[in-house]
């Protein structure tokens, strides 16, 4: 420790076994669904903290977005959840990534469900959320999805 730390007693070393949560998160956590609510292929539609919220269950992995579209503000959870349209060139198109893509249903922008950018234009973004499963107490049957905020 240097002299000048010894000399503040406030400053602290940082602990290396605590976890970093991302800039601007919070340990808030919201229970949205039990697992089974929410099976694979399916999306359920939420309010926390007077948010509408979407969490999608892709293959098995949940994800979260904040069901606005930044473009005019429609309810983007509502949009279609597809496939990404790749192509290499003029005649030449393959779907990839089905599942992964929800279409506005105003516009039809698409964004990619496990960031919520813009499949066209990574800049333009809705709110993408930190999801957990988590199980609580030994005699639960079903895990909880968790969305933090």
């Amino acid at each position: 420790m240097s002299a000048a730390e010894r000399q503040r007693p406030d400053v602290r070393q940082p602990d290396s076994a605590e976890p970093r949560r991302p800039a601007g998160s919070s340990d808030k956590r919201f229970r949205a669904a039990r697992v089974s609510e929410i099976p694979p292929g399916s999306r359920k539609i939420v309010e926390v903290e007077g948010r509408s919220i979407g969490v999608y269950n892709i293959r098995g992995a949940f994800h979260a977005l904040r069901n606005v579209c930044p473009h005019q503000g429609a309810e983007l959870c509502k949009g279609l959840v597809t496939a990404a349209v790749v192509s290499s060139g003029p005649g030449d198109f393959r779907f990839e990534r089905e599942g992964e893509i929800v279409r506005c249903p105003w516009h039809q922008w698409e964004f990619d469900i496990k960031t919520g950018c813009m499949i066209v234009d990574g800049k333009m973004r809705t709110k993408a959320y930190e999801v957990t499963v988590e199980k609580f107490g030994v005699s639960v049957d079903d895990d909880y999805v968790m969305i933090h905020l």
